[in-house]
């Protein structure tokens, strides 16, 4: 994996602003850090401004594990094009079905995961994620939880993330599949993709050289993302030279 912000990697950047580019990025983990309470999730005040002039001068979109109307209400007055919820799912012309499925999974998996202290099952209408930060035995609540998955009548796609086990639809539209959307619904030469999770590999794994670049939050010693950035801090960075590069192209 490359530093993207590195001084040697600079002409990376001069090429995506002066591009027809879509930028998209992730939210937990990415736009915002990650905190023990999902509910307090947000973006740091410097991070919201950034944020805010890059949406003021590229197509951006923000594709979310969360549902799209729990992510919108987090993006304050971002001028954001596209928001994508539900791991990629939402919008989408099948959420009737989607929707029964998960109902019937959600209440499965009650039952089966009653006796998992720790364990915290948050129903997203579309998708299923089962949180299991607050477990003493991670190890063996993350395994219950795999198991009562597995066990459902209806087969489901597992998604890992950061202390939880997202659960959707098992025909349904991934992270990759949104962002090739939207690039083409906005008929754009390039992507961007920032993302800092296992469910960000749905995007990280599309083998398109010149036409996605793919950006890591941390670097990792397994993953398909080729680029970058230290930490979830450095988004700062990162958006505030994405906007200075924007503005100096268009002069």
């Amino acid at each position: 994996m490359r530093d993207l912000l590195a001084q040697a990697n600079a002409g990376v950047l001069d090429q995506i602003a002066w591009s027809n580019t879509l930028l998209a990025f992730d939210f937990d983990g990415t736009l915002a850090p990650i905190v023990a309470d999902r509910d307090r999730a947000a973006m740091r005040a410097r991070t919201r401004r950034l944020f805010e002039a890059v949406c003021a001068l590229y197509p951006v979109a923000v594709i979310s594990g969360r549902s799209m109307r729990d992510v919108r209400g987090r993006l304050g007055e971002a001028p954001v094009r596209h928001v994508v919820g539900n791991h990629g799912m939402e919008p989408s012309e099948h959420l009737a079905r989607y929707e029964a499925e998960t109902a019937q999974a959600g209440a499965q998996l009650a039952v089966a995961l009653a006796g998992v202290r720790g364990v915290d099952i948050e129903d997203k209408r579309l998708s299923i994620a089962v949180h299991y930060r607050a477990a003493r035995h991670k190890r063996a609540a993350r395994a219950a939880i795999l198991a009562a998955v597995q066990a459902l009548p209806t087969a489901l796609r597992v998604v890992p993330g950061k202390m939880v086990i997202n659960a959707v639809p098992a025909d349904a539209p991934d992270k990759g599949d949104a962002l090739l959307r939207l690039r083409a619904d906005e008929r754009a030469d390039t992507a961007l993709y920032i993302g800092d999770d296992v469910t960000d590999e749905d995007v990280f794994v599309l083998d398109q050289p010149g036409r996605l670049l793919s950006v890591r939050v941390g670097r990792a010693k397994v993953s398909a993302a080729p680029w970058f950035i230290r930490d979830q801090r450095a988004i700062d960075v990162l958006l505030s030279r994405l906007a200075a590069l924007r503005a100096e192209a268009r002069r």
